[in-house]
């Protein structure tokens, strides 16, 4: 499965940041995506699955407990396929920042001409 298969998902997104911090166990997770996505605890089981299965998880047993994590490794190849596109948005940012810049330099003005009326 592409990576982006796995990402485009909400529910599987969601995992992942429940698990971005650290350790989580299954049932912690399954808890958080039932009460937020509405689905039962078997298809919480089938998204964590593809989660490990694609490598986006990884999985460990602790006594009675699964205790899941992010693997960074499949985000870092996202994030490096992103990075040619990075700078479409970057040259945006930059000209929305020159604006704000432009908008608090005048700001002052305007505000004592109005103080003056």
């Amino acid at each position: 499965m592409h990576a982006f298969d796995v990402l485009g998902d909400p529910v599987r997104r969601r995992i992942l940041e429940l698990c971005a911090d650290g350790e989580q166990p299954a049932g912690a997770v399954s808890d958080v995506i039932q009460e937020e996505f509405g689905i039962s605890q078997p298809a919480v089981s089938r998204h964590l699955r593809i989660l490990r299965e694609a490598g986006f998880a990884t999985v460990r047993v602790e006594g009675a407990r699964r205790l899941y994590a992010v693997d960074p490794a499949p985000l870092q190849d996202v994030d490096r396929w992103l990075a040619r596109f990075r700078r479409l948005w970057s040259q945006r940012l930059d000209a929305l920042d020159t604006e704000l810049a432009r908008g608090r330099r005048q700001t002052p003005v305007k505000q004592e001409k109005r103080d003056q009326t």
